[in-house]
């Protein structure tokens, strides 16, 4: 069944809105792409306004701060440590906002969207 991107099923009071027609081509989101740890894999699609996002399939290095010194390294990831967002996730190596992953200089958290925005970003911890 393909997804909406319109309000949310349910109102504030907890009834539900009733459909009183059919989706829209326009109204349709895509399905979650999940990024994983190997090597680089991205494509370009096209989204709402003819405009181009970059979606992340795979990354093997992330853009990492560190507060200290407040300088960005590239570091090599190794794993995902921990996943608030779905504990299956860290057993699939899959990085979402959120997730800690263990770098080559320590572990950090992420903290972009990188399915979205084509890069991974981290924080040192």
């Amino acid at each position: 069944m393909a997804k909406t991107q319109i309000r949310s099923r349910r109102k504030l009071t907890g009834g539900r809105y009733r459909d009183y027609r059919k989706k829209r081509q326009s109204e349709l989101g895509r399905d979650s792409r999940f990024t994983l740890i190997g090597k680089r894999k991205a494509a370009n699609i096209r989204v709402i306004g003819g405009n181009k996002k970059e979606v992340l399939f795979s990354e093997e290095m992330a853009n990492v701060l560190d507060p200290k010194t407040k300088k960005v390294k590239k570091a090599k990831i190794k794993v995902v440590v921990e996943n608030k967002a779905n504990v299956n996730f860290v057993r699939r190596n899959i990085i979402t906002k959120g997730t800690i992953i263990e770098t080559e200089l320590g572990k950090a958290r992420i903290t972009n969207r990188p399915g979205q925005e084509g890069q991974v970003n981290a924080v040192l911890i």
